[in-house]
């Protein structure tokens, strides 16, 4: 293939785009590296920003920040004056690829040697600035945050108050207060250095702990302890109730709990579990400790898809009979055991008449409450007459919640007395730009509002026990709110899960993470009508219709405005979050189905219509898509959601110049054939298209394709792109074709839609592939079309004759390159698992690219990367590696077309390792061996 200083550039063949530089991000990313660190994320807990609070589909740190510097940085095929030869650009690339690589990785998050390296590179791309990155759909703030570490100015904006607040706090707040030591009498003392915001973490953890042990004197007699039957006191973790409905049966009219499973521990050694019995009209519960506990049918008394059955009795009645009592407010409450702190592991506890009435306490007043919306598919709560916000929470945790909340503006004025105490001037407010003493208590008191906003995730009425894990389980479980029957009420006075001083460090460690270096902004402000002048952007927008992010919101926003309402007034003036401008695709908000689609199509083209008159437009756009599996299709196409997003784009003026499939979820999750993403988000790279864009034909724009994919995928294949994910990757510079015109003309004078053009660059990608077939040997050429039409499966040997001669090869020749049999009139290729045994290449007298990459993918399954780097320098000294990871895709690419998952996974693991088992192979080229003294171990020689 020709590379890029042999072909002409890109505006020579073609005036429709402009001659800006190509970024890296446009042309090759080390994906695997940003994938496995993405998905690594998840296990990571202590000190990562998501921590802070609980906001919904979050971009991993580890893709934002990948993505941010491969958008801002040159690809080096745009300076060919410095990299003149397509070596010399894969080289750089490759060096670029080793930064990043090392950049994404979490425990080099506050490297500042690491940092400044990739600062320097973003320099020498942008005229020696660093530009300013604005996310103007910021949720949960990993792209400003991301922006902010890299040393960038970063701007992050949102019509939802709780993202505002995520933001303020992850990038506003802390460069205002950081290396300063921390204010709480004595605390400074504790630490010789204060760096970034960690003498701020630790005023957040003083003072939260100062609002506990006051929330304990004011409150403590609610949450008391309960006594053993060995007469010994211990701390409740938590109360297990269970809703209750009157029987229908008017013969036996008690009180029914609604139970999903009466077992609270099944941990082997330490089972219990609640019998249930009824005594003179009323249902008594006794907690049980052994494994012959209830079973099958015995175990619940509501079920979804069968309904619910009275105990005692067993009267069946529906979901619909409950619905109508709690609509009348006959849905009451039983205590049917206490979860307790032992010795050793958790006590299981019968309930007991002064801990049923330590929870009667009359309901107090709590301000503005809020109601909550009726979808069906975000919301169940509704349906059962719990139609306001309070009605998620039992009157014990108002009284508790609320008094917390009360006690942020307390601990604000003990802030602000000790700050002046140390030294501080009064100064300004926070929203008025103040870093003084007046500036640094609202801080302090933020940052404890999200901690008692965190608290209301574990203390509601919908958290449940888990009897597996033996802890609380949190209302968002996922991004919903679904009704609970079996509730689990915590102890946040107490040290177990769901407690509020976990909670405030959660906070801390969050905040002490935070990079703090560069002041930023976080503001309120919608997407469609803010301004974009100047600003480069990196936004991951509201997947259509997916997440009702206002209306969940709702939830935690109810409280965080109680606590701040005179704290940060200007984010929390509203009664409940912003609904009526956010751009989902709500059918309850919009008129049904058509007028959400209408609302959010005209909403989404607005919005980048705006950003493409003001942004900058010597920098790519960066737009993230929300990737469902269930988007895609048996055709290679996928759902509406995925082709509103490039229509739109599109239609806004955009030409989309790649995508990249990101991946956070953990690896070797597979998909059948012609999906064309595993991802759990694409990112797609746009500039703007000129206003004078000429139009084209159908068979142009085919032609256009065949000519740019060929090397588009060559620089895509020489990177760290795996198998798996390059039919997603490919759409890029296909859709770029499409997307630089104005319209394209179908043979009919129609014009072509986005989803007719998928499948066209779906068809151009498998024809590119099998296009390199012509450069393998003629036992490779004749491996793939055999393996094309019969797998590892037998086929007569006068079919395997006549295939073979027409490769210019022949059976005995294949026979000796140990990749094929035929005896018996019957023929067949050799499977990985005939040709993973021990394997002499230097002996071998006839080796293919075919042997080599079946033996070195059934090696990598078999023995690991270890030995197929072990085999890989005697290998180069047979072939040109490039030829056996080339051939590696292609193998993959044919698996998925066959639907062989096995194999497909089997091709996918060796390339996705590629770069990796080629700098441990070096090690073993480098040792000296008797047959030789060193190899030359370039990728490109052969």
């Amino acid at each position: 293939m020709n590379g890029p200083d042999d072909q002409p550039k890109t505006s020579e063949r073609n005036p429709v785009t402009d001659a800006t530089k190509k970024k890296l991000i446009e042309t090759s990313l080390p994906l695997e590296a940003i994938n496995d660190s993405s998905a690594r994320e998840k296990s990571i807990r202590h000190g990562h920003p998501s921590t802070l609070h609980l906001y919904w589909s979050r971009k991993p740190l580890a893709t934002a920040r990948a993505v941010l510097f491969a958008q801002l940085v040159d690809d080096p095929s745009s300076r060919p004056e410095e990299f003149p030869t397509v070596e010399a650009q894969d080289a750089e690339r490759a060096r670029l690829h080793a930064l990043l690589e090392k950049l994404v990785v979490w425990e080099n998050s506050n490297d500042e040697t690491l940092q400044q390296q990739a600062r320097e590179e973003i320099r020498k791309s942008n005229n020696g600035e660093l530009p300013a990155v604005l996310d103007p759909f910021a949720g949960g703030g990993s792209i400003p945050l991301e922006a902010q570490r890299l040393g960038l100015e970063a701007h992050a904006s949102d019509l939802n108050p709780l993202a505002v607040l995520i933001n303020k706090a992850l990038i506003d707040i802390p460069p205002k207060f950081a290396d300063r030591p921390p204010v709480f009498p004595g605390a400074a003392d504790s630490a010789n250095s204060w760096r970034r915001a960690e003498g701020l973490a630790e005023d957040i953890r003083r003072y939260g702990q100062w609002m506990r042990d006051e929330a304990e004197r004011r409150i403590g007699h609610l949450y008391p302890k309960v006594r053993a039957e060995d007469g010994t006191e211990h701390t409740v973790i938590a109360w297990k109730w269970a809703r209750t409905v009157r029987s229908p049966n008017p013969a036996n009219p008690i009180e029914v709990p609604l139970v999903n499973s009466w077992w609270l521990s099944k941990k082997k050694g330490k089972e219990a579990w609640v019998h249930a019995s009824v005594v003179d009209g009323e249902v008594r519960y006794e907690v049980r400790h052994d494994a012959n506990g209830p079973t099958g049918e015995d175990e619940w008394t509501i079920k979804h898809g069968k309904g619910a059955k009275a105990v005692g009795d067993g009267t069946p009645f529906s979901y619909d009979y409950i619905r109508e009592e709690g609509l009348g407010g006959r849905i009451g409450a039983h205590l049917i055991a206490v979860v307790a702190e032992g010795l050793r592991g958790r006590l299981y506890l019968s309930p007991s008449e002064d801990q049923r009435q330590a929870a009667h306490v009359s309901r107090p007043g709590i301000g503005e409450d809020g109601k909550i919306a009726t979808n069906p598919r975000w919301f169940s709560p509704p349906a059962y007459g719990m139609t306001q916000f309070s009605d998620l929470f039992t009157n014990r945790q108002l009284v508790v919640l609320t008094t917390f909340s009360d006690l942020v503006t307390q601990a604000r004025q003990k802030v602000l007395e000790d700050a002046l105490k140390s030294g501080m001037t009064a100064g300004s407010r926070l929203e008025d730009g103040g870093s003084d003493a007046e500036a640094y208590a609202d801080a302090i008191a933020t940052y404890l509002a999200l901690a008692v906003s965190r608290t209301t995730d574990y203390s509601s009425n919908l958290c449940s026990w888990h009897n597996t894990g033996e802890k609380m389980r949190n209302v968002f479980g996922r991004q919903a709110i679904p009704m609970v029957w079996d509730f689990a009420e915590s102890n946040p006075l107490s040290h177990s899960s769901g407690n509020f001083l976990g909670q405030v460090e959660w906070v801390a460690k969050a905040v002490a993470h935070t990079p703090a270096s560069r002041p930023a902004s976080a503001q309120q402000a919608d997407a469609l009508t803010r301004d974009y002048g100047g600003l480069v952007i990196s936004t991951d927008p509201p997947y259509y219709d997916n997440i009702g992010y206002s209306d969940l919101s709702d939830f935690f926003y109810v409280w965080l405005r109680q606590s701040l309402s005179s704290i940060q007034s200007k984010t929390v003036g509203t009664m409940l979050t912003p609904k009526s401008a956010e751009l989902v695709a709500n059918p309850y908000r919009h008129d049904g189905r058509a007028g959400a689609e209408r609302f959010f199509v005209d909403g989404f083209n607005g919005v980048f219509h705006q950003i493409r008159q003001g942004a900058r437009s010597d920098i790519p756009m960066t737009v993230y898509y929300a990737y469902k599996q269930q988007d895609s299709k048996a055709d290679g196409t996928t759902s509406t959601g995925w082709h509103t997003l490039l229509s739109g784009l599109i239609a806004a003026g955009w030409e989309i110049t790649a995508t990249w499939p990101m991946r956070s979820e953990l690896s070797n999750r597979m998909l059948s054939h012609g999906t064309n993403a595993l991802a759990s988000s694409i990112v797609l790279a746009c500039r703007p298209r000129p206003e004078n864009a000429p139009s084209t034909t159908r068979r142009a724009f085919v032609s256009e394709l065949k000519a740019e994919l060929p090397e588009a995928l060559r620089t895509m294949i020489q990177g760290s792109v795996a198998p798996v994910d390059l039919a997603q990757a490919a759409i890029g510079p296909g859709i770029s074709v499409f997307s630089r015109y104005s319209r394209v003309r179908e043979a009919d004078g129609s014009d072509m839609s986005v989803k007719d053009a998928l499948l066209l660059i779906n068809a151009t990608l498998d024809e590119v592939i099998g296009e390199q077939e012509s450069d393998f040997d003629p036992d490779t050429r004749f491996a793939v079309k055999w393996y094309r039409q019969y797998g590892w499966g037998q086929e007569s040997s006068g079919i395997a004759d006549q295939l073979a001669r027409s490769s210019d090869t022949s059976i005995g020749g294949l026979e000796r390159g140990g990749i094929f049999e035929a005896k018996g009139g019957q023929a067949r290729l050799l499977s990985p698992s005939y040709l993973d045994g021990d394997w002499d290449v230097s002996a071998d007298e006839r080796v293919s690219v075919w042997e080599a990459t079946v033996r070195l993918a059934a090696v990598m399954a078999k023995d690991g990367a270890d030995k197929v780097a072990e085999l890989l320098p005697s290998v180069q000294t047979r072939m040109n590696l490039d030829a056996v990871k080339e051939l590696g895709f292609l193998l993959f690419h044919e698996a998925e077309k066959k639907k062989d998952t096995q194999d497909a996974i089997l091709f996918n693991s060796l390339v996705s390792a590629w770069n990796d088992v080629n700098e441990q192979a070096h090690k073993y080229a480098a040792t000296p061996r008797p047959s030789q003294q060193a190899f030359d171990f370039d990728e490109g020689d052969d």
